[in-house]
């Protein structure tokens, strides 16, 4: 049992590190004017360590959204590159890209609450 507890520890590190370079690219080294304003909300590692699902929550509408996840795809040889050099593993799990919308999803179940709790006092 001791075993799975610090494997699991150490991809936690791994993914904790990676979320943190990616957005550190994302904010200042990417150039790419597809990618708009975002940050990295999530990073999961398959447990092997092949590769990697990055979250990426996106600030805009669901047309920023696609061509920020296209921008990001179309950097992902260069982010894999630079996660290399940076982290010295000889390693780099395989990245996909994935928008994150449980902000959005959060928001509208808290108004729909609101507008039921309303109506309850209401009547």
């Amino acid at each position: 049992m001791q075993e799975a507890r610090g494997r699991k520890y150490h991809q936690d590190r791994v993914a904790e590190s990676l979320r943190e370079e990616i957005s550190a690219m994302i904010e200042g080294e990417l150039s790419d004017p597809r990618i708009s304003f975002a940050y990295v909300s999530q990073v999961i590692l398959n447990p092997g360590g092949k590769s990697a699902q990055i979250w990426v929550a996106v600030d805009g509408g669901p047309e920023e959204e696609e061509q920020t996840v296209e921008g990001l795809f179309a950097a992902r040889s260069y982010i894999r590159h630079e996660l290399q050099e940076r982290t010295g593993k000889r390693h780099v799990p395989d990245l996909s890209f994935h928008v994150d919308r449980s902000e959005r999803m959060k928001a509208r179940i808290d108004e729909l609450l609101g507008r039921s709790k309303r109506r309850r006092k209401d009547a």
